[in-house]
């Protein structure tokens, strides 16, 4: 049994979910339009390359505390419908059914929150989610994540543990992405493969030899 894990933005999805939900929240009134500015300029320089997303997901996190979870997750299940559902890469879908038919374990590996995850869990007939997950207290939100960061370096720690669970080795497994800030969890993987791929990540694939794939819109 082998292990096959996906990113989530811009690779199973055509877009980002967190620059959408940063928009829908915006628009509904739970976030100003500053903080949707300021978020809106580091998910930018993320994807120019220039900074992490660290301490801007922190900061989305400390946003719902005091929060009820239900009304989160509701507004999150909305949300999907709406902007989220229709944006599944033909190829992805493709990929994950491969998988699936060789008896692989496929799993989400994605910096998107457990919330997010449960709908495209359902769409995808998919059992896991490596994700990042909110400190509850009593049915509300705290502000502080649960567990290290599913982000960069934090994707290993939580593959790591997936797979040792799972009985597999993160050496013989496949991680797809399209993201230059994954080069941590693609340097950890037997089988890295470069989806879509942002410049940067591009040009490292094709001189390490990492098949290339674009899996459309």
């Amino acid at each position: 049994m082998a292990l096959a894990l996906f990113d989530l933005d811009r690779t199973v999805l055509s877009v980002n979910s967190a620059k959408l939900w940063i928009t829908a929240e915006m628009e509904a009134g739970f976030i100003t339009r500053w903080q949707a500015m300021r978020a809106a300029a580091w998910i930018g320089t993320y994807h120019a390359g220039f900074t992490r997303l660290d301490k801007l997901v922190e900061e989305a996190i400390a946003t719902l505390a005091g929060a009820r979870e239900e009304d989160v997750r509701a507004r999150t299940e909305a949300f999907y419908t709406r902007r989220i559902a229709s944006t599944y890469r033909p190829g992805a879908l493709e990929t994950i059914q491969r998988h699936r038919e060789a008896g692989d374990t496929v799993a989400l590996l994605t910096t998107s929150s457990t919330y997010l995850c449960a709908p495209v869990l359902r769409h995808l007939g998919l059992e896991h989610a490596l994700c990042n997950r909110f400190e509850v207290v009593e049915g509300v939100f705290t502000g502080k994540a649960a567990g290290p960061l599913c982000y960069a370096a934090g994707k290993v720690t939580h593959a790591q543990a997936f797979a040792e669970a799972q009985g597999a080795a993160l050496a013989e497994a496949t991680f797809y992405t399209d993201s230059m800030s994954d080069l941590p969890m693609l340097e950890a993987v037997g089988k890295p493969v470069a989806v879509n791929p942002d410049p940067r990540l591009r040009r490292l694939a094709q001189k390490r030899g990492w098949p290339v794939m674009d899996w459309g819109k």
